[in-house]
């Protein structure tokens, strides 16, 4: 199946066979007819998969197909503004060679910014995908024109459920035309999507993708150590294999600015991101990387999906992540495509409870590799031991609602795996 199946405009085909774009994903098979026919949407689908375009080609068709110029058709929200720019980018390329117009709008600018979004939402743009802060600033100020909307699109909507943006989410909704199309798309879907999927969609057809895997080209390692020991072990991965592009993620920013200024140190060509850089540093940071001047980017959960890059060889957890879904998210931004990729996790002592909780999200044990021996002896992956100890949503006996995979209990089979990890790569990850 190719795109010329669904009987979009000319221009909207040459934009889209311009972007490199041939036939459809599974998400955009199932989702784009829906949206044609006007229906409402709730899609899940791991990262990678193509929602953007699933959403954006439809969407752009109906309003080349409704002829009604400069005004706001469609509202796209998401969580951060490294997403929003994303797919401004793709709103570009695809419109290009068509009337529709878009617009990004996220905090971080300056004046100037702030003053063309403002022209765009009081005097109109076809598309405009904003983030929940900024948006909500603008609509304060009581200019912005949203009375021939009809499409409203949440993306990533579970994340910006966990970045308390609810409130924020419900306070825009007030301000749009009641008869409109809503789409909305997770990586997961617990029982707080599903309660905010009843209050703003109208009988939606509900996709499923793959949800909350990680694809099975991921080689996943993981590695049980002491705290002490992350920091020169991480050094060594990416000293002894020197690879081309690889992404470590933080927890913390403090985390990621320690470990970014200390990689650096070691000679090693890596730079952290995280909130506290405004926005011109964070599009430098993100295009020295594309490019390859940069090889290593340390990066926090906040922008774990923002970062749309292409070839990413390896993914490294220098902290276990909190929940499940942002280990899956983590880890997702290698292997796209038809690549392969390796995704290695540094467990301390503390953190071995939680992992064991990741792992029962993944119905499967993460291989658990040695410790060279320079750097001393390691604890034994026993998460037993440490129950409770690493906090987050999962832990506990407490029910914290929704459909999500509680931790508790023992966790059985913590085997070592054997054989080594061979690839195109220099080296190999030793295991038990």
């Amino acid at each position: 199946m190719n795109f010329s199946k669904f009987g979009f405009d000319s221009d909207l085909m040459e934009g889209i066979s311009a972007m490199g774009f041939e036939s459809p994903t599974p998400i955009q098979e199932q989702a784009i007819p829906a949206i044609l026919e006007g229906k409402d949407i709730i899609g899940s689908a791991q990262t990678g998969t193509g929602k953007t375009a699933a959403f954006l080609l439809p969407v752009i068709q109906n309003i080349i197909a409704s002829r009604e110029a400069n005004k706001t058709r469609a509202l796209v929200i998401v969580p951060t503004r490294e997403l929003a720019q994303q797919i401004d980018q793709h709103m570009e390329g695809f419109s290009y060679f068509t009337p529709v117009s878009s617009i990004a709008v996220y905090g971080g600018g300056d004046g100037t910014d702030f003053a063309q979004e403002k022209k765009a939402l009081s005097e109109g743009t076809e598309i405009v995908i904003c983030t929940p802060g900024r948006m909500i600033a603008h609509l304060n100020n009581n200019y912005v024109k949203f009375d021939s909307l009809k499409y409203l699109i949440l993306d990533e909507a579970d994340r910006m459920l966990d970045m308390g943006f609810f409130d924020d989410i419900m306070k825009i909704i007030q301000y749009l035309p009641q008869k409109r199309q809503n789409l909305m798309f997770a990586a997961t879907m617990p029982d707080e999507i599903r309660k905010l999927a009843r209050k703003v969609l109208h009988q939606p057809v509900e996709l499923n993708i793959a949800i909350s895997k990680p694809a099975e080209k991921i080689l996943q390692v993981a590695y049980p150590v002491y705290e002490a020991q992350k920091l020169p072990l991480v050094t060594h991965l990416l000293k002894e294999h020197d690879l081309q592009s690889v992404i470590v993620f933080c927890s913390t920013k403090l985390s990621a600015k320690q470990l970014g200024r200390q990689l650096k140190r070691e000679g090693l060509k890596a730079q952290d991101i995280h909130s506290d850089l405004d926005q011109k540093q964070r599009e430098e940071i993100m295009l020295d990387f594309r490019n390859r001047k940069l090889n290593i980017l340390v990066a926090t959960d906040l922008l774990s999906r923002g970062i749309d890059v292409d070839n990413i060889e390896l993914i490294v957890n220098y902290d276990v992540p909190h929940e499940g879904e942002d280990y899956i998210h983590r880890i997702g931004r290698t292997a796209r495509a038809e690549l392969d990729g390796v995704a290695i996790t540094l467990i301390s002592e503390e953190e071995q409870y939680k992992f064991a909780r990741i792992e029962k999200l993944l119905e499967k044990q993460v291989t658990k590799s040695t410790v060279p021996e320079e750097f001393g002896e390691a604890p034994d992956y026993d998460p037993s031991k440490h129950r409770g100890r690493g906090g987050g949503r999962y832990g506990g006996s407490r029910n914290q609602g929704g459909s999500r995979n509680k931790g508790g209990g023992r966790h059985q089979g913590g085997s070592k795996g054997s054989g080594k990890y061979k690839g195109s790569r220099k080296g190999d990850f030793r295991k038990k």
